[in-house]
Order: C-alpha cells, then sequence, then structure tokens
C-alpha cells in the first residue's frame, strides 16, 4: 500500500494562482496557532493563513518552531532560509504543488529541441521588447543579447561617468575578480540568483532544466535571473560605484530595496508560468498521488492493490477562502541590539 505522509490533500489545497506570492520574516519568531501561522515579535504580531502563502522566506534572525514547519508542509507552503529580503537562498523545503505538474510540463518542453527553442525564443523576446525573434536561431539570438548587453554598460558608464572596459569574474571567486563595477556586478548577481532560485524551487518547477543554460544545477535559475539584470544588477552596481559604495554588502542591501520596492517576486512568478504555460491554462493537480503503469499509463496511488477496495487517502484540511491575491508581503522585526548582524 503506497501512503503519502502529509496530510492536505491535493483537491484541499489552493492554487498558486490564488495565493500571496510569498511571506518574508525577519528578526520575528513564527508559531502555529490552529490553521494560521503567527509572526511574533517586539512591534507586533501577524496571523497568517498558512495555506494562502505560495513561499514562505526565512530571513535572518527568524527562529520557527516544529508545530509552524509542519503546518506549513501540510499546507503546500514552501519554505526557503534566504540572506536579507530573500536575496541569498541556503536552504528549501516542500514546494507549495502536491502535483508534479509544472515540472513535468518543464521536462516535456526542454526535452523537446522545437519546445526548447520556442522556450529560449520566449526568453530572449522578453528582453527585445517589440522585435520579432519567432525566427532567429539561438547563434542569433546569443549575438543580439551580447551586443544589448555591451550596449547597455556602455550607456550606464555614460550615465554615471563610471568608467567601464569588460565584464570580469573569476568562477569560485566572482567577488575577487575585476575592479570595482565588476565587483559589484558579481555579488548583485549573486543576489539575484539567490531570489530566483528560491521563487523556482517555490512553485514546484527545477532550478536545474534550463531553456538556455544547460549542464548546471541551477540552468533554468541563471535563466531566470538573465531576464532581470538589465533592471536590477546592471544600473545598480554602476549607481554603487558612482558613489563609492563598493562593499558586497552594499551591492547585496541595494538589490534587496530595489527587489522590494518593485515586487520582483510577483513578477519572477508571473513571467516563469508565462513560459511554461503560455496558454495561461492552470496545470491539473487531480490525482497527483499516482503509480506509473506500464499498460495504462499511471493507477491511482494510496490504494490497497492487493484487494477490490480502494482506500485512497483524503484528510483534507479545512482551508481559508482567497482573499489577499497575488503579492510580497513582508513583516520585519525591529534591529537587533546586537552589531555585525548582517546577512
Amino acid at each position: 500500500m503506497a501512503d503519502i505522509w502529509w496530510k492536505a490533500h491535493p483537491h484541499d489545497l489552493h492554487r498558486i494562482s490564488d495565493r500571496v506570492s510569498s511571506v518574508y520574516v525577519e528578526r520575528s519568531h513564527i508559531d502555529r496557532d490552529e490553521n494560521a501561522v503567527v509572526v511574533i515579535n517586539k512591534r507586533e504580531t501577524v496571523r497568517v493563513p498558512a495555506a494562502m502563502v505560495a513561499v514562505m522566506l526565512l530571513g535572518p534572525g527568524t527562529r520557527v518552531t516544529h508545530g509552524a514547519i509542519r503546518l506549513l508542509a501540510d499546507s503546500g507552503t514552501a519554505v526557503c532560509w534566504v540572506g536579507e529580503q530573500g536575496v541569498r537562498m541556503y536552504a528549501a523545503g516542500l514546494g507549495p504543488s502536491r502535483g508534479a505538474g509544472l515540472l513535468h510540463r518543464q521536462a516535456w518542453l526542454v526535452t523537446r529541441p522545437k519546445e526548447r527553442l520556442n522556450v529560449a525564443r520566449a526568453m530572449y523576446g522578453m528582453r527585445f521588447p517589440g522585435e520579432d525573434v519567432s525566427t532567429a536561431t539561438m547563434q542569433q539570438l546569443r549575438g543580439r543579447e551580447g551586443a544589448r548587453i555591451g550596449k547597455l554598460y556602455q550607456a550606464h558608464s555614460q550615465r554615471t561617468g563610471v568608467a567601464w572596459s569588460r565584464r570580469e569574474y573569476r568562477t569560485g571567486d566572482a567577488y575577487a575578480a575585476g575592479d570595482d563595477v565588476n565587483r559589484l556586478l558579481s555579488a548583485a548577481n549573486t543576489a539575484l540568483y539567490g531570489i530566483c532560485h528560491a521563487v523556482i524551487v517555490g512553485i514546484g518547477a527545477s532550478p536545474g532544466l534550463g531553456f538556455i543554460h544547460t549542464g548546471s544545477a541551477i540552468s533554468f535559475v541563471l535563466d531566470v535571473a538573465d531576464l532581470y539584470k538589465a533592471d536590477y544588477t546592471i544600473p545598480l552596481a554602476f549607481d554603487l560605484a558612482a558613489r563609492g559604495l563598493t562593499d558586497e554588502r552594499d551591492a547585496r542591501t541595494g538589490l534587496r530595496d530595489r527587489i522590494a520596492q518593485t515586487k520582483l517576486l510577483t513578477r519572477i512568478v508571473a513571467d516563469i508560468k508565462a513560459l511554461l504555460a503560455p496558454e495561461g491554462a492552470d496545470l491539473p493537480e487531480e490525482d497527483v498521488n499516482q503509480l506509473w503503469d506500464d499498460r495504462s499509463g499511471a493507477v491511482a496511488g494510496g490504494t490497497n492493490w492487493s484487494s477490490e477496495s480502494d482506500l485512497v487517502i483524503n484528510l483534507g484540511l479545512d482551508l481559508v477562502q482567497p482573499t489577499m491575491g497575488d503579492d510580497h508581503i513582508a513583516f520585519i522585526g525591529p534591529e537587533f541590539d546586537v552589531p555585525g548582524v548582517d546577512s
């Protein structure tokens, strides 16, 4: 008999599109009160319906109880341990989708050259608004992207008065190579990879199945992050260098603030869904606990196949109705009275 260890049944879980995209918690204690997680700090106490959150991001200074983690897992909420404002991801737990629909869709697309090319073109098309990329080859798209980025570097150099020659980085210690702008770019890009990684894991996709990048465990993370560098990390690096702010922490905190101001998390969720399911249809979540069968394709899991009776497990929770919409919410406690606390 195949059983599932979580309590909430797929039919009782809210769709990703009905949830708050992420809740970020910093310098707070997280506990459980019935079917809600409670965020407690010296400034406020907030109840958050667990089933209404796609991703719970736990930032520096956060403590969480076993009961809260169990409730989040039961409710299909991903939990990610991150740096300040989610700019780095250190670990992740269960994703919000009980099914593998998005992952299967991603794998199906990436293993078929025609479909993979279409997704890659769509990604490049997001960087070239108003331009037709429907017939371009990957070689042509890489060339156009290289020229676009080169022009961006020069434009921001002229705008800020910061000298620019070329991009330099060192594998394994990228922040140590190049001039101030290059080091800031490396630090900011690393932070951007962290937030993209957290969102990808949170919505149930694979960070390793890339469409443009390949061969890395974070290929899809690199794909997604490249969509936002022109708007975030590149201008930020030149702005910081022009102000003489050249520490790695300056890049992390600067990107953190821009992400929070522009609600980038919500944008990433929407963009990934549009790329993997462009028709806009919800991926099916029915019968996600299945067993592969060589004749019929799949049969129901949670069933004792040694008898004729179906013993499908259905221990659903009573969940609240969606009311908050797709958004990014942050609960940040007051500063610690401890010097040197950082992300």
